[in-house]
């Protein structure tokens, strides 16, 4: 979760929402992504999303099974469904997300028994650290009148 936090800070830098993700498989990290929606101009340029893709490609498979997601913010809806479809058995996530949260907080996505895929969700890990990089980001987004 630490590397995940850097990239959190290093999306900060970029003014990015600072959320950071890592993707680890036999102890190895085969990704790491920041949230890029500004640079990229792209919606779906969130870090697990850009995660996922890295680590297909370091992979050269969709099946991400073996492998473990660290996340700084809870992941939303379509993160969690990219999660799912790329068959990532397990997920650990510092900050809650209460508007947005889609592995606890509004929904339970990723423990769906009604879906075909679901994954042990660790919460909470490094969850202070995680928040307060948002928190002191949107505080200074808003003190600076910025959207």
């Amino acid at each position: 979760m630490q590397r995940a936090l850097e990239m959190a800070m290093q999306a900060e830098v970029a003014e990015e929402v600072p959320v950071g993700a890592i993707i680890v498989r036999d102890g190895m990290a085969i990704a790491a992504a920041r949230n890029e929606r500004e640079a990229l101009k792209d919606p779906t340029a969130h870090a697990e999303m850009i995660a996922i893709t890295q680590a297909a490609a370091a992979m050269e498979d969709w099946r991400l099974e073996q492998c473990t997601l660290y996340v700084t913010l809870e992941p939303c809806i379509m993160c969690a469904g990219a999660i799912l479809q790329s068959r990532i058995p397990r997920v650990v996530f510092g900050a809650h997300d209460p508007k947005g949260g889609a592995v606890g907080s509004l929904y339970q996505v990723l423990e769906d028994s009604r879906l075909n895929h679901r994954c042990d969700v660790a919460s909470g890990v490094m969850g202070d650290a995680c928040g307060q990089i948002l928190t002191r980001f949107f505080a200074e987004r808003r003190r600076l009148g910025k959207k």
